[in-house]
């Protein structure tokens, strides 16, 4: 059975580059256009491996990492950050939202920059899953 992965990242060519990395290594993408989809996509499809971008109309890829990694249901869900944005900036966001009273979260499972080459993304994900 193929390994359900969500794709939540509001670039067409982001999504369809991913996608097509995906399905050339038989994994099976769902793809969700806006953190808003992404999340209603996490509770129906229950994936096994979620690639978040982090700014996203809808609801930034900053809260719903927040979201997936403090809630028990959805904690174990390995979250690989794909995104334009250096790691050490969205660290140091979810640091700033545990000042203001949020939960310590962990660094993510892996933290990729755009441009990701394929090779990056498969190795991450077999690591993953």
């Amino acid at each position: 059975m193929n390994k359900k992965i969500l794709i939540v990242d509001d670039d067409p060519d982001i999504i369809t580059y991913t996608t097509t990395v995906l399905e050339e290594n038989d994994y099976k993408p769902v793809i969700a256009k806006n953190g808003e989809e992404g999340m209603n996509l996490i509770k129906s499809e229950n994936p096994d491996l979620i690639i978040l971008d982090v700014l996203m109309p809808k609801q930034s890829g900053i809260k719903i990492y927040r979201e997936l990694k403090t809630a028990d249901s959805y904690k174990n869900i390995p979250v690989i950050i794909q995104s334009g944005i250096a790691k050490r900036t969205f660290l140091r966001s979810q640091e700033a939202l545990t000042e203001f009273g949020g939960e310590n979260v962990p660094e993510p499972d892996a933290y990729l920059e755009k441009p990701v080459e394929p090779d990056e993304l498969i190795d991450s994900i077999k690591k993953l899953i």
